[in-house]
């Protein structure tokens, strides 16, 4: 059975096996939201084993029963990328957790730093728009969420370091390709990094500035940019004749 588009797909984090019964929450939105009946097809999906067709058998005002029928797409995991980032004003953080997931980050790892605005982050909001953007692009995993650390703790990895430095740096396509996967993508927040900070940040060997052209982009707009560059070149978003 090939993956229809147009069945509504939803994360469960659980074994694709038999029947399942769907929490409150899920079974409003297919039952009560979506109108879902008795007989109606839906997709599920998680990292551990893809996706899968499955039928609704039974419905009640909050509950919901489906029964598992056949793998639809097979486990696929995205490139190794993690993405550091500051947490923006509340619809702004919003944006890169959307898009991030939407582009095929496999790590979010939030990082506070000195002009960091907002340093609450909400975790429970951001997992549920993590799911959310899943659920809507067609991705078979979820980005794993961390909490937030420190600019220093973030440094700690081995990883080689994407720097998006307002004062300029290589070109992203010529230096992400000579890197390769895995890689961290460092993305400050509103009004950038401080002078010690970036001093840090460049004194590693393992950081490449890039620069992402001659305008000051917001830290969302970046974030995105510098992916969608990323994955375009060395990730799961090439071309290929």
């Amino acid at each position: 059975m090939r993956p229809n588009y147009t069945l509504p797909r939803l994360y469960l984090d659980q074994r694709m096996s038999g029947e399942i019964d769907l929490d409150r929450a899920q079974a409003n939105y297919f039952g009560t939201v979506l109108r879902k009946q008795v007989g109606d097809c839906v997709r599920l999906f998680n990292a551990q084993d893809g996706e899968w067709a499955a039928e609704i058998v039974e419905k009640g005002r909050k509950t919901m029963r489906l029964a598992v029928r056949e793998q639809l797409r097979d486990p696929l995991r995205v490139p190794d990328i993690r993405l550091l980032f500051a947490p923006l004003r509340k619809h702004r953080t919003t944006i890169v957790i959307e898009k991030a997931t939407e582009l095929g980050v496999r790590i979010l790892q939030p990082v506070v730093t000195e002009r960091t605005q907002f340093q609450t982050f909400n975790m429970e909001r951001a997992q549920s728009q993590v799911i959310e953007a899943a659920e809507q692009t067609e991705r078979l995993d979820l980005p794993t969420l961390f909490e937030p650390i420190g600019l220093d703790e973030a440094l700690k990895s081995s990883r080689p370091l994407i720097f998006a430095d307002e004062a300029g740096g290589e070109c992203v396509v010529g230096a992400v390709s000579s890197i390769g996967l895995p890689v961290d993508v460092l993305i400050g927040p509103e009004g950038g990094f401080t002078h010690d900070e970036r001093e840090r940040i460049r004194a590693l060997d393992r950081t490449v500035p890039v620069t992402l052209g001659p305008r000051i982009l917001r830290a969302d707009t970046a974030a995105i940019g510098l992916l969608m560059l990323i994955q375009s070149t060395i990730g799961d978003c090439r071309i290929t004749a």
